[in-house]
């Protein structure tokens, strides 16, 4: 017979991670802190070219990306908004 009651009976208590998913989110922050710490040596062997486009596509992932902003004439701005 289904459970009816919305309630829960056996199993992870809510909130608890699952241990496959504990598991491999260390092997990747390990495998993640490696990588970076080799990043210097490894940009090294890259042919001048390969490493700016490395180094383009890993941008996003450190710097926050700067959207361009623009406003119509009467439109409120903060410099005009309390005129």
């Amino acid at each position: 017979m289904a459970n009816t009651t919305g309630r829960k009976f056996g199993g992870r208590e809510k909130g608890t991670p699952n241990k496959l998913t504990k598991e491999l989110r260390g092997v990747l922050k390990n495998l993640l802190h490696y990588e970076l710490e080799n990043l210097p040596h490894q940009l090294e062997k890259l042919q001048p070219k390969e490493r700016i486009e490395l180094i383009i596509k890993l941008l996003p992932y450190g710097m926050p990306r700067v959207e361009q902003t623009s406003y119509r004439v009467g439109e409120l701005n903060p410099d005009n908004m309390w005129d």
